[in-house]
Protein backbone atom coordinates (compact mmCIF):
# COMPACT_ATOMS: atom_id res chain seq x y z
CA UNK A 1 0.00 0.00 0.00
CA UNK A 2 1.05 3.22 -0.84
CA UNK A 3 1.88 5.52 2.08
CA UNK A 4 -0.37 9.00 2.56
CA UNK A 5 1.77 12.19 2.76
CA UNK A 6 2.36 13.14 6.37
CA UNK A 7 -0.14 16.41 6.52
CA UNK A 8 -2.98 13.57 6.03
CA UNK A 9 -2.51 10.66 8.68
CA UNK A 10 -4.99 12.21 10.94
CA UNK A 11 -7.63 12.93 8.37
CA UNK A 12 -10.74 11.06 8.54
CA UNK A 13 -13.68 11.38 5.78
CA UNK A 14 -17.07 11.79 6.76
CA UNK A 15 -19.54 14.29 6.82
CA UNK A 16 -19.90 14.13 10.99
CA UNK A 17 -15.86 14.21 11.20
CA UNK A 18 -15.83 17.10 8.51
CA UNK A 19 -19.04 18.80 10.10
CA UNK A 20 -17.99 22.42 10.66
CA UNK A 21 -16.35 22.81 7.35
CA UNK A 22 -19.14 20.99 5.44
CA UNK A 23 -21.78 23.13 7.25
CA UNK A 24 -19.77 26.56 6.26
CA UNK A 25 -19.30 25.21 2.71
CA UNK A 26 -23.53 24.41 2.75
CA UNK A 27 -23.97 27.96 3.52
CA UNK A 28 -21.22 29.21 1.14
CA UNK A 29 -22.92 27.35 -1.44
CA UNK A 30 -26.58 28.69 -0.65
CA UNK A 31 -24.71 32.23 -1.26
CA UNK A 32 -23.56 30.66 -5.00
CA UNK A 33 -27.16 30.00 -5.49
CA UNK A 34 -28.39 32.95 -4.47
CA UNK A 35 -26.31 34.79 -7.13
CA UNK A 36 -28.42 32.77 -10.29
CA UNK A 37 -31.82 33.67 -8.14
CA UNK A 38 -31.10 37.35 -9.12
CA UNK A 39 -32.15 36.72 -12.68
CA UNK A 40 -34.52 34.19 -12.41
CA UNK A 41 -37.97 35.97 -12.25
CA UNK A 42 -37.45 38.82 -13.86
CA UNK A 43 -34.65 38.69 -16.66
CA UNK A 44 -36.89 37.86 -19.66
CA UNK A 45 -39.67 40.51 -18.33
CA UNK A 46 -36.10 43.29 -18.33
CA UNK A 47 -35.59 42.30 -21.88
CA UNK A 48 -39.00 42.86 -23.18
CA UNK A 49 -39.84 45.67 -21.32
CA UNK A 50 -36.35 47.80 -20.98
CA UNK A 51 -34.41 46.68 -23.86
CA UNK A 52 -37.47 45.70 -26.62
CA UNK A 53 -36.50 42.64 -27.35
CA UNK A 54 -38.85 40.73 -29.01
CA UNK A 55 -37.31 37.97 -30.75
CA UNK A 56 -37.18 34.47 -28.12
CA UNK A 57 -33.62 33.63 -29.27
CA UNK A 58 -32.60 37.16 -28.97
CA UNK A 59 -34.35 37.32 -25.29
CA UNK A 60 -32.91 34.12 -24.60
CA UNK A 61 -28.94 34.91 -25.52
CA UNK A 62 -28.33 36.00 -21.77
CA UNK A 63 -28.50 32.00 -21.32
CA UNK A 64 -26.48 30.85 -23.86
CA UNK A 65 -23.77 33.36 -22.64
CA UNK A 66 -24.32 31.77 -19.35
CA UNK A 67 -24.49 28.82 -20.13
CA UNK A 68 -21.15 28.14 -22.31
CA UNK A 69 -19.21 30.69 -19.67
CA UNK A 70 -20.04 28.18 -16.87
CA UNK A 71 -19.55 25.08 -18.71
CA UNK A 72 -15.81 26.11 -19.84
CA UNK A 73 -15.40 27.53 -16.37
CA UNK A 74 -16.46 24.29 -14.84
CA UNK A 75 -14.01 22.28 -16.55
CA UNK A 76 -10.85 24.81 -15.52
CA UNK A 77 -12.47 24.58 -11.84
CA UNK A 78 -11.50 20.59 -11.93
CA UNK A 79 -8.18 21.13 -13.56
CA UNK A 80 -6.94 24.54 -11.45
CA UNK A 81 -8.45 23.18 -8.15
CA UNK A 82 -5.76 19.92 -8.50
CA UNK A 83 -3.03 22.50 -9.47
CA UNK A 84 -3.80 25.62 -7.50
CA UNK A 85 -5.81 24.35 -4.42
CA UNK A 86 -9.39 24.09 -4.13
CA UNK A 87 -9.52 27.64 -2.29
CA UNK A 88 -7.60 29.49 -4.42
CA UNK A 89 -10.57 28.85 -7.03
CA UNK A 90 -13.13 29.14 -5.30
CA UNK A 91 -12.37 32.64 -3.85
CA UNK A 92 -10.94 33.47 -7.55
CA UNK A 93 -14.51 32.70 -8.47
CA UNK A 94 -16.15 35.05 -5.77
CA UNK A 95 -13.69 37.55 -6.94
CA UNK A 96 -15.13 37.63 -10.99
CA UNK A 97 -18.50 37.78 -9.82
CA UNK A 98 -18.15 41.19 -7.31
CA UNK A 99 -18.77 43.73 -10.54
CA UNK A 100 -22.19 41.10 -11.79
CA UNK A 101 -24.97 43.44 -9.27
CA UNK A 102 -23.44 46.93 -10.31
CA UNK A 103 -23.57 46.00 -14.04
CA UNK A 104 -26.79 44.32 -14.27
CA UNK A 105 -28.38 47.36 -12.01
CA UNK A 106 -27.22 50.09 -14.63
CA UNK A 107 -26.88 48.43 -17.62
CA UNK A 108 -27.20 50.79 -20.58
CA UNK A 109 -27.78 48.06 -23.22
CA UNK A 110 -28.13 44.50 -23.38
CA UNK A 111 -25.14 43.83 -24.22
CA UNK A 112 -24.35 45.05 -20.96
CA UNK A 113 -26.35 42.68 -19.87
CA UNK A 114 -24.53 39.66 -21.79
CA UNK A 115 -21.49 40.80 -20.34
CA UNK A 116 -22.52 40.23 -16.18
CA UNK A 117 -23.62 36.77 -17.51
CA UNK A 118 -20.81 36.32 -18.72
CA UNK A 119 -18.87 37.07 -15.52
CA UNK A 120 -21.66 35.36 -13.49
CA UNK A 121 -21.03 32.25 -15.46
CA UNK A 122 -17.00 32.34 -15.10
CA UNK A 123 -18.17 32.87 -11.37
CA UNK A 124 -20.66 30.17 -10.92
CA UNK A 125 -18.38 27.39 -12.65
CA UNK A 126 -15.65 28.55 -10.85
CA UNK A 127 -17.75 28.60 -6.76
CA UNK A 128 -19.94 25.87 -7.56
CA UNK A 129 -17.83 23.23 -8.65
CA UNK A 130 -15.15 23.79 -6.24
CA UNK A 131 -17.98 23.62 -3.41
CA UNK A 132 -19.26 20.27 -5.19
CA UNK A 133 -15.39 18.85 -5.24
CA UNK A 134 -14.62 20.15 -1.43
CA UNK A 135 -17.73 18.20 -0.55
CA UNK A 136 -16.89 15.32 -2.09
CA UNK A 137 -13.17 14.77 -0.78
CA UNK A 138 -14.50 15.82 2.87
CA UNK A 139 -17.67 13.13 2.98
CA UNK A 140 -15.62 9.89 1.79
CA UNK A 141 -16.94 7.02 -0.04
CA UNK A 142 -20.65 6.15 1.58
CA UNK A 143 -21.76 9.31 1.95
CA UNK A 144 -21.51 11.38 -1.51
CA UNK A 145 -25.58 10.77 -2.28
CA UNK A 146 -25.86 13.01 0.99
CA UNK A 147 -23.16 15.51 0.49
CA UNK A 148 -24.30 16.27 -2.90
CA UNK A 149 -28.44 16.42 -1.84
CA UNK A 150 -27.11 19.05 1.19
CA UNK A 151 -25.14 20.99 -1.43
CA UNK A 152 -27.88 20.88 -4.24
CA UNK A 153 -30.23 21.64 -1.69
CA UNK A 154 -28.82 25.07 -0.33
CA UNK A 155 -27.38 25.84 -3.64
CA UNK A 156 -31.26 25.44 -5.53
CA UNK A 157 -33.33 26.59 -2.44
CA UNK A 158 -31.37 29.47 -2.66
CA UNK A 159 -32.28 29.98 -6.28
CA UNK A 160 -35.71 29.84 -5.31
CA UNK A 161 -35.96 32.06 -2.12
CA UNK A 162 -33.68 34.81 -4.38
CA UNK A 163 -36.70 34.01 -7.17
CA UNK A 164 -38.95 34.97 -5.11
CA UNK A 165 -37.86 37.66 -3.27
CA UNK A 166 -36.66 39.42 -6.66
CA UNK A 167 -40.27 39.09 -8.13
CA UNK A 168 -41.71 40.84 -5.21
CA UNK A 169 -38.95 43.55 -5.46
CA UNK A 170 -39.73 44.07 -9.18
CA UNK A 171 -43.54 44.46 -8.74
CA UNK A 172 -43.25 47.13 -5.99
CA UNK A 173 -40.33 49.06 -6.99
CA UNK A 174 -39.49 48.21 -10.78
CA UNK A 175 -36.99 45.84 -12.32
CA UNK A 176 -34.42 47.58 -11.70
CA UNK A 177 -31.97 48.91 -9.68
CA UNK A 178 -33.87 47.23 -6.84
CA UNK A 179 -33.52 43.77 -7.45
CA UNK A 180 -30.23 43.75 -7.49
CA UNK A 181 -29.06 45.19 -4.71
CA UNK A 182 -29.18 41.75 -3.30
CA UNK A 183 -26.61 40.26 -5.44
CA UNK A 184 -24.17 42.91 -3.37
CA UNK A 185 -25.25 41.57 0.03
CA UNK A 186 -24.56 38.30 -1.55
CA UNK A 187 -21.37 38.85 -3.25
CA UNK A 188 -20.00 40.05 -0.47
CA UNK A 189 -20.37 37.67 2.10
CA UNK A 190 -19.48 34.82 -0.11
CA UNK A 191 -16.23 36.42 -0.53
CA UNK A 192 -15.33 37.21 2.93
CA UNK A 193 -16.61 33.15 3.96
CA UNK A 194 -14.68 31.72 1.31
CA UNK A 195 -11.23 34.35 2.07
CA UNK A 196 -11.61 34.06 5.67
CA UNK A 197 -12.99 30.58 6.72
CA UNK A 198 -12.80 28.14 3.98
CA UNK A 199 -10.05 25.31 4.50
CA UNK A 200 -7.88 23.36 1.87
CA UNK A 201 -9.33 20.07 1.30
CA UNK A 202 -7.00 18.18 -1.09
CA UNK A 203 -5.16 16.34 2.61
CA UNK A 204 -8.50 14.10 2.14
CA UNK A 205 -8.03 13.41 -1.71
CA UNK A 206 -4.46 12.17 -0.35
CA UNK A 207 -6.23 10.12 2.34
CA UNK A 208 -8.70 8.54 -0.16
CA UNK A 209 -6.00 7.74 -3.01
CA UNK A 210 -3.92 6.13 -0.42
CA UNK A 211 -6.27 3.44 0.47
CA UNK A 212 -7.41 3.58 -3.49
CA UNK A 213 -3.83 2.59 -4.42
CA UNK A 214 -4.09 -0.90 -2.42
CA UNK A 215 -7.07 -1.84 -4.50
CA UNK A 216 -6.72 -4.32 -6.86
CA UNK A 217 -7.39 -2.32 -10.05
CA UNK A 218 -8.12 -4.22 -13.32
CA UNK A 219 -10.01 -1.27 -15.01
CA UNK A 220 -7.26 1.05 -14.76
CA UNK A 221 -8.87 3.41 -12.24
CA UNK A 222 -5.18 5.03 -11.64
CA UNK A 223 -3.19 8.38 -12.96
CA UNK A 224 -4.27 9.31 -15.79
CA UNK A 225 -3.95 12.38 -18.33
CA UNK A 226 -6.19 15.04 -18.60
CA UNK A 227 -7.43 14.08 -22.33
CA UNK A 228 -8.19 10.74 -21.17
CA UNK A 229 -10.29 11.86 -18.06
CA UNK A 230 -12.17 13.88 -20.87
CA UNK A 231 -12.24 10.54 -23.35
CA UNK A 232 -14.16 8.23 -20.34
CA UNK A 233 -16.53 11.35 -19.27
CA UNK A 234 -17.40 12.44 -22.30
CA UNK A 235 -17.78 8.96 -24.57
CA UNK A 236 -15.84 6.07 -24.03
CA UNK A 237 -16.36 4.83 -20.30
CA UNK A 238 -20.49 4.10 -20.34
CA UNK A 239 -21.56 4.64 -16.97
CA UNK A 240 -19.55 8.25 -16.89
CA UNK A 241 -20.81 9.05 -20.38
CA UNK A 242 -24.56 8.62 -19.69
CA UNK A 243 -24.15 10.32 -16.67
CA UNK A 244 -22.71 13.18 -18.63
CA UNK A 245 -25.32 13.23 -21.26
CA UNK A 246 -28.32 13.25 -18.72
CA UNK A 247 -26.61 16.10 -16.93
CA UNK A 248 -26.54 17.84 -20.43
CA UNK A 249 -30.31 17.37 -21.27
CA UNK A 250 -31.25 18.37 -17.29
CA UNK A 251 -29.82 21.68 -17.59
CA UNK A 252 -30.99 22.26 -20.93
CA UNK A 253 -34.58 21.87 -19.93
CA UNK A 254 -33.46 23.44 -16.93
CA UNK A 255 -32.76 26.81 -19.46
CA UNK A 256 -35.58 26.36 -20.75
CA UNK A 257 -37.50 26.50 -17.79
CA UNK A 258 -35.37 29.97 -17.09
CA UNK A 259 -35.93 31.23 -20.31
CA UNK A 260 -39.26 30.60 -21.87
CA UNK A 261 -41.32 29.19 -18.70
CA UNK A 262 -41.26 33.23 -17.58
CA UNK A 263 -42.84 34.28 -21.13
CA UNK A 264 -45.38 31.41 -20.79
CA UNK A 265 -46.74 32.55 -17.70
CA UNK A 266 -47.09 36.44 -19.07
CA UNK A 267 -48.56 35.09 -21.96
CA UNK A 268 -50.89 33.19 -19.46
CA UNK A 269 -52.01 36.96 -18.06
CA UNK A 270 -49.90 36.11 -14.77
CA UNK A 271 -48.29 39.00 -12.99
CA UNK A 272 -44.88 39.62 -11.96
CA UNK A 273 -45.54 38.52 -8.22
CA UNK A 274 -47.27 35.69 -9.33
CA UNK A 275 -44.48 34.31 -11.81
CA UNK A 276 -41.62 35.54 -8.89
CA UNK A 277 -43.79 32.26 -7.23
CA UNK A 278 -43.50 30.09 -10.06
CA UNK A 279 -40.14 30.79 -10.66
CA UNK A 280 -39.05 29.93 -6.88
CA UNK A 281 -41.22 27.07 -6.85
CA UNK A 282 -39.78 24.26 -8.98
CA UNK A 283 -35.82 25.39 -7.67
CA UNK A 284 -37.30 25.37 -4.45
CA UNK A 285 -38.98 21.51 -4.53
CA UNK A 286 -35.92 21.21 -6.72
CA UNK A 287 -33.59 21.96 -3.55
CA UNK A 288 -35.44 20.63 -0.72
CA UNK A 289 -36.15 17.38 -2.62
CA UNK A 290 -32.89 16.36 -2.60
CA UNK A 291 -31.64 16.26 0.98
CA UNK A 292 -34.06 12.79 0.74
CA UNK A 293 -32.89 11.34 -3.16
CA UNK A 294 -29.24 12.15 -2.69
CA UNK A 295 -29.20 10.15 0.55
CA UNK A 296 -31.44 7.47 -0.69
CA UNK A 297 -28.97 6.87 -3.52
CA UNK A 298 -26.34 6.19 -1.16
CA UNK A 299 -28.70 2.72 0.01
CA UNK A 300 -30.66 2.12 -3.41
CA UNK A 301 -28.31 3.24 -6.33
CA UNK A 302 -27.75 5.39 -8.35
CA UNK A 303 -29.90 4.41 -11.56
CA UNK A 304 -33.42 3.83 -10.58
CA UNK A 305 -32.90 7.96 -9.84
CA UNK A 306 -31.75 9.06 -12.86
CA UNK A 307 -33.87 7.21 -15.37
CA UNK A 308 -37.11 7.92 -12.47
CA UNK A 309 -36.24 11.48 -12.64
CA UNK A 310 -35.94 12.39 -16.04
CA UNK A 311 -39.32 10.86 -16.37
CA UNK A 312 -41.03 12.91 -14.00
CA UNK A 313 -39.11 15.72 -15.75
CA UNK A 314 -40.48 14.75 -19.16
CA UNK A 315 -44.19 14.92 -17.69
CA UNK A 316 -43.41 18.48 -15.68
CA UNK A 317 -42.72 20.23 -18.56
CA UNK A 318 -45.63 18.51 -20.85
CA UNK A 319 -47.86 20.10 -18.29
CA UNK A 320 -46.68 23.59 -18.64
CA UNK A 321 -47.41 22.96 -22.54
CA UNK A 322 -51.22 22.24 -21.66
CA UNK A 323 -51.84 24.53 -18.73
CA UNK A 324 -52.82 27.84 -18.88
CA UNK A 325 -53.50 28.61 -14.76
CA UNK A 326 -51.41 29.56 -11.81
CA UNK A 327 -52.67 26.30 -10.89
CA UNK A 328 -51.58 23.89 -13.32
CA UNK A 329 -48.21 26.02 -13.90
CA UNK A 330 -47.55 25.32 -10.01
CA UNK A 331 -48.78 21.40 -10.45
CA UNK A 332 -46.06 21.44 -13.19
CA UNK A 333 -43.05 23.24 -11.41
CA UNK A 334 -43.69 20.40 -8.63
CA UNK A 335 -43.24 17.66 -10.93
CA UNK A 336 -40.12 19.34 -12.63
CA UNK A 337 -38.87 20.31 -9.07
CA UNK A 338 -39.37 16.64 -7.89
CA UNK A 339 -37.53 15.29 -11.11
CA UNK A 340 -34.83 17.13 -11.07
CA UNK A 341 -34.19 16.71 -7.07
CA UNK A 342 -33.83 12.97 -8.30
CA UNK A 343 -31.62 13.47 -11.14
CA UNK A 344 -29.13 16.04 -9.87
CA UNK A 345 -27.10 15.10 -6.82
CA UNK A 346 -27.01 11.35 -7.75
CA UNK A 347 -25.03 12.63 -11.28
CA UNK A 348 -22.55 14.11 -8.96
CA UNK A 349 -22.24 11.47 -6.42
CA UNK A 350 -22.03 8.80 -9.55
CA UNK A 351 -19.05 10.78 -10.82
CA UNK A 352 -17.68 10.73 -7.45
CA UNK A 353 -18.05 7.03 -7.34
CA UNK A 354 -16.31 6.03 -10.43
CA UNK A 355 -13.66 7.95 -10.92
CA UNK A 356 -10.50 7.56 -8.91
CA UNK A 357 -9.58 10.51 -6.27
CA UNK A 358 -6.19 11.28 -8.27
CA UNK A 359 -8.97 12.98 -11.17
CA UNK A 360 -12.03 12.89 -9.70
CA UNK A 361 -11.95 17.02 -9.83
CA UNK A 362 -11.43 16.82 -13.58
CA UNK A 363 -13.95 13.67 -14.27
CA UNK A 364 -16.50 16.33 -12.01
CA UNK A 365 -15.13 19.33 -14.05
CA UNK A 366 -15.81 17.26 -17.13
CA UNK A 367 -19.34 16.28 -16.24
CA UNK A 368 -20.03 19.98 -15.27
CA UNK A 369 -18.33 21.49 -18.78
CA UNK A 370 -21.48 18.62 -20.65
CA UNK A 371 -23.86 19.77 -18.24
CA UNK A 372 -23.78 23.22 -18.19
CA UNK A 373 -22.98 23.49 -22.29
CA UNK A 374 -26.77 22.02 -21.91
CA UNK A 375 -27.90 25.57 -20.67
CA UNK A 376 -26.74 27.66 -24.01
CA UNK A 377 -28.30 24.69 -26.00
CA UNK A 378 -31.24 24.89 -24.41
CA UNK A 379 -31.38 28.63 -24.99
CA UNK A 380 -30.67 28.18 -28.73
CA UNK A 381 -32.61 25.18 -29.50
CA UNK A 382 -36.29 26.40 -27.66
CA UNK A 383 -35.73 30.03 -29.11
CA UNK A 384 -35.33 29.03 -32.55
CA UNK A 385 -38.09 26.36 -32.08
CA UNK A 386 -40.52 28.72 -30.12
CA UNK A 387 -40.10 31.62 -32.99
CA UNK A 388 -40.38 28.91 -35.64
CA UNK A 389 -43.30 27.16 -33.92
CA UNK A 390 -44.59 28.73 -31.01
CA UNK A 391 -43.87 28.48 -27.54
CA UNK A 392 -45.85 24.82 -26.75
CA UNK A 393 -44.38 23.20 -29.66
CA UNK A 394 -40.86 24.19 -27.95
CA UNK A 395 -41.50 22.55 -24.90
CA UNK A 396 -43.20 19.57 -26.21
CA UNK A 397 -39.95 19.16 -28.24
CA UNK A 398 -37.84 19.53 -24.79
CA UNK A 399 -40.39 17.01 -22.98
CA UNK A 400 -39.66 13.93 -25.69
CA UNK A 401 -35.78 15.25 -24.83
CA UNK A 402 -35.52 14.79 -21.81
CA UNK A 403 -37.60 11.35 -21.80
CA UNK A 404 -35.43 9.90 -24.60
CA UNK A 405 -32.32 11.14 -21.87
CA UNK A 406 -33.34 8.74 -19.69
CA UNK A 407 -34.23 5.91 -21.77
CA UNK A 408 -30.47 6.54 -23.01
CA UNK A 409 -29.44 6.16 -19.29
CA UNK A 410 -31.58 3.06 -18.47
CA UNK A 411 -29.66 1.66 -21.40
CA UNK A 412 -26.08 2.33 -20.37
CA UNK A 413 -25.70 3.33 -16.97
CA UNK A 414 -24.05 0.31 -15.08
CA UNK A 415 -26.14 -0.03 -12.06
CA UNK A 416 -24.02 -2.15 -10.10
CA UNK A 417 -20.49 -0.63 -10.50
CA UNK A 418 -21.02 2.37 -8.04
CA UNK A 419 -22.07 0.03 -5.69
CA UNK A 420 -18.96 -1.85 -6.43
CA UNK A 421 -16.67 0.63 -6.23
CA UNK A 422 -17.91 1.78 -2.55
CA UNK A 423 -17.72 -1.18 -1.07
CA UNK A 424 -13.96 -1.94 -2.22
CA UNK A 425 -13.30 1.40 -0.83
CA UNK A 426 -14.58 0.48 2.43
CA UNK A 427 -12.55 -2.67 3.22
CA UNK A 428 -10.15 -2.72 6.06
CA UNK A 429 -7.10 -0.60 5.95
CA UNK A 430 -3.88 -1.53 7.31
CA UNK A 431 -2.90 1.71 8.55
CA UNK A 432 -5.44 2.30 11.18
CA UNK A 433 -4.56 5.66 11.33
CA UNK A 434 -6.09 6.13 7.69
CA UNK A 435 -10.13 6.14 7.93
CA UNK A 436 -11.83 6.68 4.20
CA UNK A 437 -15.01 5.01 5.24
CA UNK A 438 -16.42 6.52 8.26
CA UNK A 439 -20.45 6.36 9.14
CA UNK A 440 -20.55 9.98 9.95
Amino acid sequence: MSAAPTHALNVRLGIRENLAQFGLLVLVNAFVGAMVGLERAILPALAEDEYQLVARSAILSFIVVFGLTKAAANYLAGRLSDAWGRKTVLVAGWLVALPVPLVLMWAPSWGWVLIANALLGVSQGLTWSTTVVMKIDLAGPRQRGLAMGLNEFAGYLAVGGVALATGYVAARWGLRPAPFGLGLVFVLIGTILSVVLVRETRGHVDVEAAQRGAINDPEGFGEVDAREVFRRASWSDPTLSAVSQAGFVNNLNDGVAWGLFPLVFAAAGLGLAEIGWLAALYPAVWGAGQLVSGAASDRLGRKPFVVGGMGVQSVGIGLVAVSDSFAGFAAAAVLLGLGTAAVYPTLLAAIGDVAHPSWRAQAVGVYRLWRDTGYAAGAVVAGVLADAFGLEAAIWSIAALTLGSGLLVALRMDAGRSATRAAELCAPTPDPAISVCSGG
